[in-house]
């Protein structure tokens, strides 16, 4: 079987297992899970692919150790030119919360230098870090934590995301979650409600991507430079339809081409930035999600 991490390292789902989306919502495995990959697989080789396994890996078990299994969930995010990730850390009870940023840091504190002071008075659900070569090599603190809140008021799910650094608090985005199978037309609606996509010069279907459409929750987030859409739910074979298309790293590619039927139980996210250039949509950077 070809592989980019060492065999010893894969990890095997067992009875105990847990499986959530990229909010921290639960779902069914689509397949049977006997014998097949935890998504941390897909993590796990991305750092391998990128060259930073040995720094990245106490990184995430720290992590592990401190919170508990599948309570982190990761992004791997594709510049165009390079790999970037981000950790997301969810806990709904807001202030009455168990796992905090005061939390977080601590535990990595070995590995990440922080100059940010954490906020944890404040009535947040969820909080993200940024994470890159240079952070885990030591040559960069972290400066930024993105924070994110909810939007009372919405008639859909919705949160606002705020990047905190000890100098100012900065609005970041504004995320609505909608139900594909219910509301799809509030979708195109909310996509050509933009001020970065004049829907009568573009082909929406750019964005609203045909081959994506039949999975479970859209989210549309408006950002400062551009606007972006997840598509959350969708499966393997439509994993790949998006790696391919937005022209991950060949490894990455084969890595889930190879061993298909061992990531075929799992649900994925995906989504990415974009914005209009005349009549064609650029996108700045996509990513794709799981849980450790």
């Amino acid at each position: 079987m070809l592989s980019n991490i060492d065999e010893a390292d894969f990890e095997y789902t067992t009875t105990h297992d847990k499986y959530f989306n990229y909010c921290l919502w639960p779902y069914t495995p689509v397949a049977p899970v006997e014998n097949k990959f935890r998504a941390v697989n897909l993590l796990f080789n991305s750092f391998k692919i990128a060259g930073i396994d040995k720094q990245a890996l106490p990184i995430v078990q720290s992590i592990r150790e401190e919170i508990g299994l599948f309570q982190t969930v990761w992004g791997i995010k594709w510049l165009g030119n390079r790999l970037v990730w981000e950790f997301y850390f969810y806990d709904y009870q807001r202030r009455e919360r168990n796992i905090s940023m005061q939390r977080v840091l601590e535990a990595i504190a070995p590995y990440i230098r922080c100059n940010v002071s954490p906020k944890d008075n404040f009535p947040y659900f969820m909080f993200s870090l940024d994470i890159d070569a240079e952070l885990v090599a030591g040559t960069r603190p972290l400066e930024t934590i993105h924070m994110y809140i909810g939007n009372p008021g919405s008639t859909v799910s919705s949160g606002i995301a705020y990047a905190i650094s000890d100098h100012q608090t900065q609005l970041e985005n504004f995320y609505f979650f909608f139900n594909t199978a219910q509301q799809l037309s509030d979708v195109a609606s909310k996509i050509c409600c933009s001020a970065h996509v004049d829907c009568q010069q573009i082909d929406i279907y750019q964005i609203l991507w045909t081959e994506l459409q039949n999975c479970q929750t859209i989210c549309l987030a408006n950002k400062q430079k551009c606007d972006t859409i997840y598509f959350s739910g969708i499966n393997v074979d439509q994993l790949l339809i998006f790696l391919t298309k937005l022209g991950y790293p060949t490894k990455i590619i084969e890595f889930v081409k190879t061993n298909r039927v061992k990531l075929s139980h799992l649900l994925y996210d995906v989504g990415f930035d974009y914005r209009a250039e005349e009549k064609n949509i650029v996108i700045l950077k996509s990513g794709y999600y799981g849980i450790f």
